[in-house]
């Protein structure tokens, strides 16, 4: 593999998570960042008390990602061969994290929020 392009990327990710898991994540993804602009442009402020509580979810997001892809993988922290596996491994958890985050502070902010409006 001489270059590393877009299409290389969709086929070894397909080849990882399966076409049909791989497009479902995809869209899942794609759904909760699009709630996440609407709650933004609506609330129009961020609230404190939902970013802490999305916050607090980073560390499972990073442990829940990293596990999630070493199943998928059907490796484990033994097969970290190099320094590049590290940094991919760091990755996934930094990914996972933020993607917790997003998600917990949308979920938060479109169905845990008070009928009254927003109190924060």
């Amino acid at each position: 593999m001489k270059e590393l392009t877009f299409d290389t990327l969709i086929a070894v990710f397909e080849e990882i998570f399966g076409a049909g898991l791989f497009w479902t994540m995809v869209v899942l993804a794609a759904v909760v960042t699009l709630a996440y602009v609407y709650v933004l442009i609506r609330d129009r402020a961020v609230s404190w008390r939902k970013f802490l509580r999305a916050q607090l979810s980073m560390p499972f997001g990073a442990v829940i990602a990293v596990l999630f892809v070493q199943k998928m993988t059907h490796s484990g922290f033994g097969d970290i061969g190099g320094p590049i596996d590290l940094i991919i491994l760091l990755g996934i958890a930094a990914m996972g994290a933020v993607g917790a985050a997003i998600l917990v502070y949308t979920f938060d902010a479109l169905f845990l929020q008070k009928s009254g409006g927003q109190a924060d």
